[in-house]
């Protein structure tokens, strides 16, 4: 087993203190979406859950931000919404802009079983660069919360940063944040591991809005729970 896939065990890392990661997007606000504004890949994504759900099918968008366009978009397609976000700024301007959401100001670790946020299942899962946000060490056992919050057969709409880093920190629209990465291959060879097939991938060069941020690859992965 190689090193990305190692320790998918739900739970092997405790969660790192993420203060530091809150208080950057609580100050960053809504220029966090004036910075990047071309959201193709995550668009395209959305609609795919949208033309692939029943009307009133539950969806959880983990990091959530300023609920646009994913939760706004979702909620308008008539599914049920819940968003969870680290940032409390982040989580006002989504509840003042999607008021048919239901959002949480919790970490993800907090969707562990047993930890203090208990949603229920969900037929549809988000997560837009917000796993990029956490060490390497705990994508895989995020992965496998993920896979127990979904139900059997449930989609999984997932997107990162191209990058062979772990637990960076990088300046951020005059903030610091850390961040974590994979190459394609081994993006997708964790993703499997947690037991999602992956559907379709995609990738999109992006160059964003604020001085301080280099161009970037983005990749997309559609996937389904396995099991």
């Amino acid at each position: 087993m190689s090193s990305s896939t190692s320790g998918a065990r739900e739970g092997a890392s405790p969660p790192r203190d993420r203060t530091g990661q809150a208080e950057a997007f609580d100050a960053i606000g809504d220029r966090y979406d004036e910075a990047f504004p071309h959201k193709e890949g995550q668009i395209a994504a959305t609609e795919w859950l949208v033309e692939s759900l029943p009307a009133g099918s539950r969806v959880l968008d983990l990091g959530s931000g300023t609920g646009v366009p994913t939760a706004r978009r979702l909620t308008e397609a008539g599914l049920e919404v819940v968003g969870v976000d680290l940032s409390a700024g982040m989580v006002a301007l989504a509840r003042e802009q999607v008021p048919g959401a239901e959002f949480h100001h919790a970490d993800l670790a907090d969707l562990r079983p047993g930890g203090p946020l208990d949603l229920g299942r969900f037929d549809a899962v988000t997560a837009f660069f917000s796993l990029l946000m956490l060490p390497r060490a705990e994508i895989p056992s995020t992965l496998v919360t993920i896979h127990r919050l979904l139900a059997p057969g449930g989609l999984f709409a997932l997107s990162m940063v191209e990058a062979d880093v772990d637990d960076v920190p990088i300046p951020f629209l005059g903030r610091r944040i850390r961040v974590s990465g994979y190459p394609r291959a081994a993006l997708r060879e964790v993703v499997e591991a947690a037991r999602f097939d992956v559907v379709e991938e995609a990738s999109h060069g992006y160059a964003p809005g604020g001085a301080d941020v280099p161009p970037e690859e983005h990749l997309f992965l559609r996937c389904r729970r396995r099991g």
